[in-house]
């Protein structure tokens, strides 16, 4: 397969018939290309139509869940089931036009290997785009990725990057991050984006606070996890050297001072604490190395050998 394309659906009955016709129009007699739907438990008859839709394309088909999962896992079983050098991925609410996919293929072909779609004239209620605004403003202060939209559906991928994805939770947001912490190159053009014809979004508002934990975890296990001991080290250091300060403020209030130590048994105590604290603290870097160190030595970095 040379292109693979993955569709989450979760119940979205009304979509499609339009969303089958526009990609049977554009797709259809490309036998190099894999339509992949991702049922990610729909409770409506989402399921039973597409079973139907998908019998005339051999190389069409359907990923049923257990149940919803959500757009992540959903993606993710698309991604470790494609086939395709190339794989793209697209909303199934009609929103996404997929005659973009051949724009953002030019664009991946030029050396990239990830384009996203932007949707710059966004055909979304206010509240969404200014949350996208705010979002996006956030992703690019404090990841260095410079885009403008983090999150917009339509997007293609060179196969090593999704191979290289784990996609769970919300980190479906934040997937060319994802790929910028693991050093590939980035790209992203204005695509179509059009009104919702059919139903509303399937994601309330506790998006936004899992989106915002999402990124903490994201950026945390970006910069440390292959160096633990950096970020429970440095904690630790700041932790012992209070605690070594206030002991030795103690020791300067009994003997320059001459206060009696049982008027500071609190701070005495505080200060052992933080001491005790930062020994674990570098304790847990030092386990976390170890267990870096083993998956390191036991990961095959070669592709291939050319003699």
């Amino acid at each position: 397969m040379k292109l693979s394309i993955i569709i989450p659906i979760y119940n979205e009955v009304e979509s499609l018939d339009g969303l089958f016709e526009e990609l049977s129009n554009l797709f259809a007699d490309e036998s190099a290309t894999e339509i992949i739907f991702i049922n990610d438990g729909s409770t409506d008859k989402t399921l039973s139509i597409l079973e139907e839709k998908i019998k005339n394309y051999s190389t069409w088909k359907i990923i049923n869940l257990y149940r919803n999962y959500g757009k992540s896992v959903a993606l993710q079983a698309g991604f470790d089931t494609a086939k395709g050098e190339i794989v793209a991925t697209m909303d199934a609410d009609l929103q996404d036009n997929p005659k973009e996919i051949y724009r953002l293929i030019d664009e991946l072909n030029k050396g990239y290997d990830v384009v996203t779609g932007w949707k710059k004239n966004r055909k979304d209620p206010f509240e969404k785009k200014i949350a996208s605004k705010i979002f996006n403003f956030f992703v690019r202060i404090f990841s260095g990725l410079i885009i403008h939209d983090s999150n917009c559906g339509i997007k293609v991928f060179k196969r090593e990057v999704t191979q290289m994805l784990t996609l769970y939770g919300g980190r479906h947001r934040y997937i060319p991050l994802l790929a910028h912490q693991k050093k590939f190159s980035i790209s992203e053009i204005v695509v179509d984006h059009r009104e919702r014809k059919f139903g509303v979004s399937k994601y309330g508002i506790k998006r936004y606070s899992d989106g915002f934990f999402d990124f903490l975890t994201i950026l945390f296990l970006g910069k440390y996890m292959d160096r633990p001991l950096h970020f429970f080290g440095s904690l630790g250091s700041i932790s012992a050297l209070l605690g070594i300060i206030t002991e030795i403020y103690i020791l300067y209030l009994k003997y320059i001072l001459f206060d009696s130590f049982q008027q500071h048994v609190a701070l005495i105590i505080f200060g052992a604490i933080l001491i005790i604290v930062g020994l674990q603290l570098f304790t847990f870097g030092l386990m976390g190395e170890l267990i870096v160190n083993k998956k390191y030595k036991d990961r095959n970095y070669i592709k291939e050998i050319i003699e």
